[in-house]
């Protein structure tokens, strides 16, 4: 077998394990720190540096090319302006209205002073485990049925309940206009039947 096709087989081979491990629920890499590979940039401009996403300019989403319904997410975000910083996490949502930058809801806020909030959901809201911008925060939000939770820096922040929506998109919110850039990495989800 010749070298290329050696190449053609393996990375068959890793698809196959990464759907498989997908499909049982298994965590699998939602960003393997080397490019945007699965994922569409919309309205904004994201790079991959020092293998994390930067999320450099614009007002748009670094959009899932899958859908999710019941999932564990797991990611570590990084606010690089030094105040008024913002963005979010978008999840379950099945498209961007006409005439919007960004979904109508569900978001894990990533805002200064809203940071780990989901809006639209009761009682989902704790900002004191959030550590300052500059500093790595390490998110995991698990979402099941009508209910999510959310940890903050591996302690629990939140548990609510009234998901609307079953299944759709997640994203890494750009606002770099007014809250500056961030920096996105260790981006994992377990999840089943992904669309």
């Amino acid at each position: 077998m010749n070298k290329l096709a050696t190449l053609f087989c393996v990375g068959m081979i890793l698809a196959a394990t990464a759907c498989a491990a997908e499909e049982s629920g298994k965590a699998v890499d939602l960003f393997d720190g080397r490019t945007l590979d699965g994922w569409t940039v919309i309205k904004c401009e994201a790079v991959v540096q020092n293998g994390a996403i930067l999320i450099k300019s614009g007002n748009g989403l670094v959009q899932t090319e899958k859908r999710y319904g019941d999932f564990v997410l797991e990611w570590e975000w990084k606010a690089l302006k030094p105040q008024k910083w913002d963005s979010g996490v978008y999840f379950r949502y099945e498209s961007v209205p006409k005439g919007r930058p960004w979904p109508g809801r569900y978001q894990v806020n990533l805002r200064q002073g809203m940071a780990g909030n989901c809006s639209g959901l009761r009682g989902a809201a704790d900002q004191e485990l959030v550590k300052p911008s500059g500093e790595w925060n390490a998110f995991r939000l698990t979402v099941s049925g009508s209910s999510a939770a959310l940890e903050i820096n591996g302690k629990p922040a939140w548990k609510a309940d009234g998901l609307k929506v079953p299944e759709g998109y997640i994203s890494l919110q750009a606002e770099v206009p007014h809250g500056g850039q961030f920096l996105f990495r260790k981006i994992r989800i377990a999840a089943k039947n992904a669309k």
